[in-house]
């Protein structure tokens, strides 16, 4: 083997670690973005952008998933309870202002 043949497999080894490395950031990118966002759905980002190095479509989707904010779930009953009591609150005061005037 000469000095270009063993330089020639030389470049071909990094350019394959270097496409390896690639492929493994790019589908850990979405995942690794919603975990530090403290994403809800943070598990199904991570196997949404590993999909999306093979269906191709999925990868910008799982991205732009990972930077979405879900809504928070509807308020607990003790949160309802309380919005209940202050309006009651509200309501006679507004009451009490209307018998002054």
């Amino acid at each position: 083997m000469s000095f270009v043949d063993i330089f020639a497999w030389i470049v071909l080894l990094v350019l394959a670690i270097s496409a390896i490395v690639v492929i493994v950031v790019l589908g850990s990118l979405p995942g690794k973005i919603a975990r530090r966002r403290n994403h809800p759905y943070a598990e199904a980002v991570t196997i949404a952008g590993w999909i999306g190095l093979i269906f191709v479509v999925f990868w910008p989707i799982a991205l732009i998933w990972a930077y979405v904010d879900v809504p928070r779930a509807a308020p607990a009953a003790a949160d309802w309870n309380d919005l209940r009591r202050r309006l009651s609150r509200a309501e006679s005061e507004l009451q009490i202002r209307e018998a002054a005037e």
